[in-house]
């Protein structure tokens, strides 16, 4: 017979599965931040690793450690599509010529590297974005 709590059952990394499904929402959150707020420009990607990140940050490292990178990499992102919508603003569309292309090819990157991210922090591997400014720390 195996007395073993199922919630506290660990991957090879240590890192209890409570924990890494947590870490796990964390960079989802950002997804869902984005579609709930996408009635007024998806600005929200931040919101949901913010709020996991001050919720959890003191009782559980690893998703403390995770929700911290998924709201940097999404800040990250969000100022990267602010400087080009401004660039479109600014130069009376013409500058969407290329803004719109690159801020197609950020938002893909930036749904791969989500998926990625949630998927590793699943298995209880801690992932560090690419191309992140680390404002939180």
């Amino acid at each position: 017979m195996n007395d073993i709590d199922p919630g506290a059952a660990s991957t090879a990394s240590g890192v209890p599965a409570e924990e890494r499904q947590w870490a796990m929402f964390a960079h989802l959150s950002a997804l869902a931040g984005g579609l709930l707020t996408s009635a007024v420009g998806g600005w929200g990607f931040f919101l949901g690793p913010l709020v996991i990140w001050l919720m959890k940050k003191e009782t559980m490292p690893f998703v403390a450690d995770q929700a911290k990178e998924a709201l940097n990499f999404n800040i990250t992102v969000s100022a990267a599509m602010l400087v080009l919508l401004v660039l479109g603003v600014v130069t009376l569309g013409l500058g969407f010529l290329i803004a719109m292309p690159l801020m197609l090819i950020i938002g893909i990157a930036a749904l791969v590297f989500i998926i990625i991210a949630a998927m590793k922090a699943n298995d209880g591997v801690a992932y560090r974005y690419p191309f992140t400014i680390r404002l939180v720390k």
